[in-house]
């Protein structure tokens, strides 16, 4: 069947396109629903090209070369084979994220409910959302906050220290991934011995989450990992309702909404996305920190003088290269998007990368620039961020805080110890990941550092 597509050329303009749309492929989280797809037809789909998917392998590739292309021609994208729209206008996206009686969260009954065992923060509104948002924030800021950048100090230290005088190591996967989770577990008041299972779990229901497409094997073994990781959380759980100590699970366990006692569900729930959102940003964003210094010499030297500059160092790396790149959300009613109508009950796909590249955000968005004027680093970790990172509006990322105290506490550990620091001879730099992205690796050398060196910064 060939239909008569519109093809977007600049902000708003259309002209006609004749393509061939794929044949549709069943989602990974829910089955498509013909009612809706008789609808759509009468809608128009602008496309890049005839052949242009985000799902394909050149897209994977390097998202970031596709980013103003979408922007110009294809503000609003459809992908048949998943049954969704995408976003990549800044001010689309925004309007989005904030718009929450329009645009609901109600995407991730599929797509997060089942491995996160019940619903999650980002599904509640109301009272609900507020009560349990704010024990979960407590956790992360205040004194709380105060002792965890002591133990994220201690944990690096401890994680780094072997490497450090061989002169190499590799940040994603000898520091920044296991460093990410030992902190978690840490707040969370679990045992850091298990932190390997913990995390293959949680490999397992990040998998589900941020998956496009899932196969039945694939998908059961998502569900597997979520089910044991709550098979071990519920003793946790049952043991801290006992016997409550300063740790977050003990806050959630104690913590009453509406004068009762959250279930063992509501709290295994609320632990797997804390699980989730704190580790996300951190393992990858430590890594894509020091990527981009290292490309731009001249910032490293400037952050090296003034370490007053991390901050906003951490800032443009989440704006430029933002670990979590698409945010869902439901259409509640039908919505029009540069002269396209998304129609009500479709999922939209906000792509993070794409909004935070757009010059009518940024001035040359895709220069790294740790001095640019536009991004406001003082609230660049707050709902007020001008980049949308962490999202934004009701459902902003409640880790915004911590991820910050984490990334910048290790940074500046790391800036005095890595010495002429650079890439690793015969590295080659991969990203992987579409719905949440970052390093395979980052293999790096520097100047060996003695034994016990770890007491800088």
């Amino acid at each position: 069947m060939i239909v008569r597509l519109p093809h977007v050329t600049g902000r708003g303009e259309a002209s006609s396109r004749s393509v061939a749309p794929p044949a549709p492929a069943p989602s990974a989280h829910r089955a498509p629903r013909a009612a809706r797809r008789a609808r759509r037809e009468a809608f128009t789909m602008p496309l890049v090209g005839s052949r242009f998917s985000v799902l394909s392998d050149d897209f994977a590739a390097a998202p970031h070369r596709y980013f103003a292309q979408l922007r110009e021609q294809a503000p609003v994208h459809y992908e048949p084979a998943i049954d969704s729209w995408f976003l990549s206008r800044y001010a689309d996206v925004k309007r989005v994220l904030t718009d929450h009686e329009a645009f609901t969260t109600e995407t991730l009954q599929v797509r997060a409910e089942p491995v996160m065992r019940g619903p999650v923060l980002a599904q509640m509104t109301g009272a609900e959302h507020t009560a349990k948002r704010k024990i979960v924030v407590r956790g992360f800021t205040g004194p709380a906050l105060q002792d965890q950048i002591r133990a994220v100090h201690a944990n690096a230290a401890e994680l780094m220290a072997p490497y450090l005088p061989l002169g190499r190591m590799d940040l994603v996967n000898d520091l920044g991934k296991p460093l990410a989770v030992h902190v978690t577990l840490d707040v969370l008041g679990l045992d850091r011995a298990d932190w390997r299972q913990v995390a293959a779990w949680h490999s397992g229901v990040a998998e589900f989450i941020t998956s496009m497409t899932l196969t039945p094997e694939r998908r059961r073994h998502c569900i597997d990992c979520a089910e044991q990781l709550e098979a071990y959380l519920v003793p946790v759980i049952e043991q801290r309702r006992r016997h409550p100590g300063e740790d977050l699970i003990s806050k959630l366990c104690t913590a009453e909404f509406d004068g009762i006692a959250m279930s063992n569900r509501d709290v295994t729930a609320l632990v797997i996305n804390v699980l989730a959102a704190a580790t996300e940003p951190a393992d990858k964003t430590l890594a894509l920190l020091f990527k981009h210094l290292i490309d731009h010499p001249e910032q490293l030297a400037q952050v090296r003088r003034d370490p007053d500059l991390l901050p906003a160092a951490i800032a443009e790396t989440l704006r430029f290269t933002p670990p979590v790149q698409l945010i869902p959300r439901q259409a509640d009613e039908d919505s029009v998007f540069a002269g396209t109508t998304v129609p009500a009950g479709a999922t939209v796909f906000c792509m993070i990368g794409a909004a935070n590249r757009d010059p009518d955000a940024f001035t040359a968005p895709d220069t790294f620039d740790i001095h640019r004027p536009d991004l406001g680093t003082a609230r660049s970790f707050t709902a007020a961020a001008q980049h949308l990172a962490f999202g934004t509006g009701l459902h902003q990322c409640v880790g915004a805080a911590f991820a910050r105290a984490e990334i910048e506490t290790v940074a500046a550990m790391l800036l005095p110890l890595l010495d002429e620091v650079r890439y690793s001879p015969g590295f080659h730099y991969r990203e992987t990941g579409l719905y949440t992205r970052g390093p395979v690796s980052l293999s790096l050398d520097f100047t060996p550092v003695p034994a016990g060196g770890t007491g800088h910064g």
